[in-house]
């Protein structure tokens, strides 16, 4: 069995502006997926799963999962989930040429499903990487990037952006801007995640932004001004500002909420962060539920955010310098 490990990530800047070709900066943070992934005889691909967010399934199958485990998870992210599984396997057999080969497949992940943290960009990393391992071949960090980012391009119905993907492969903080992906210097971070148990429909809230940017001048005006953002942060962060980063944060989360993607229980953790005293705090993701980052050097803000109704969890997050990890 070949076994691998992608991290999840935050967002500083940029989510849902980089669908439309705006730069976006997201870090890669040491909270994995892990995959494990083991050749089988016969065709057929049997997926075992254990998350923090599901109460664990188990389903085998040929051809398209037809099949729904019984788990506490919406039917959207559960079918987005085994997609991803589905795309990634697809991925493995492509590199190979072998069309018929089958697989057991173990995912351990300490990343919540569909909260903003890239679970999905995570487990595509983890189970390309594996499985084209667990048939010999090796793949480098830019084409697995590449291969993870068609598979959520496809589940996403070409909404997707390179930056989960990237972000998972390579580690650290990174910058990208349509197909342009690089690695940036980053300081250590005061990373603090504000969770609230829940999860945003990705598709639902990328199209509602489509949406009200097709309808809306304003709006559309609002997405470049994340971008503008977003270059801004970029000078911040290689001067290693905290400060001036975190107030970019804040006007970040005030845009991404007029363009409708926040919700009362991300709205209420950015404000208990602050008011405890972070520098800065934003949704980070997709958003409509799930979680939100802030910046704080002290034990305030994660104080804060376990007292505040609606948290389900808080935690403080180490950047993570290393992308994909492979288990010999």
């Amino acid at each position: 069995m070949a076994v691998s490990s992608a991290p999840g990530k935050v967002y500083l800047f940029g989510e849902h502006a980089v669908v439309y070709g705006e730069p976006a900066v997201p870090c890669a943070i040491e909270v994995r997926a892990r995959v494990g992934v083991e050749q089988r005889s016969d065709n057929k691909l049997r997926i075992h799963s254990e998350d923090l967010s599901l109460d664990g399934f188990t389903v085998e199958y040929a051809g398209s999962a037809d099949e729904r485990p019984d788990v506490d998870v919406s039917e959207s992210l559960l079918t987005a989930a085994m997609g991803y599984v589905d795309g990634a396997i697809e991925q493995v057999r492509d590199v190979t040429g072998d069309d018929d080969v089958g697989f057991d497949v173990t995912i351990e992940s300490d990343i919540p499903l569909g909260a903003g943290l890239g679970s999905s960009a995570a487990v595509a990393v983890a189970a390309i990487d594996a499985g084209t391992r667990e048939l010999g071949t090796t793949l480098e960090i830019d084409e697995l990037a590449e291969r993870a980012y068609q598979t959520e391009y496809d589940v996403q119905g070409g909404q997707a952006s390179r930056a989960d993907t990237f972000c998972s492969a390579t580690g650290g903080a990174v910058r990208v801007e349509g197909d342009d992906c690089r690695s940036l210097e980053a300081p250590d971070l005061p990373i603090v995640i504000g969770f609230d148990g829940g999860a945003g429909d990705t598709g639902e809230l990328v199209a509602g932004v489509r949406g009200l940017r097709e309808e809306y001048e304003f709006a559309a005006d609002t997405v470049e001004s994340i971008g503008d953002i977003v270059r801004n942060g970029e000078q911040a962060l290689a001067e290693g500002n905290i400060e001036e980063l975190g107030r970019l944060m804040n006007f970040n989360h005030g845009l991404l909420s007029a363009l409708g993607v926040s919700s009362r229980s991300l709205d209420s953790m950015v404000w208990a962060a602050r008011d405890a005293g972070a520098n800065g705090a934003k949704l980070t993701g997709a958003g409509g539920g799930g979680c939100i980052v802030a910046l704080d050097e002290s034990d305030e803000a994660e104080t804060a955010l376990s007292y505040t109704p609606g948290c389900k969890d808080t935690f403080r997050a180490e950047l993570a310098d290393t992308g994909v990890r492979r288990v010999e």
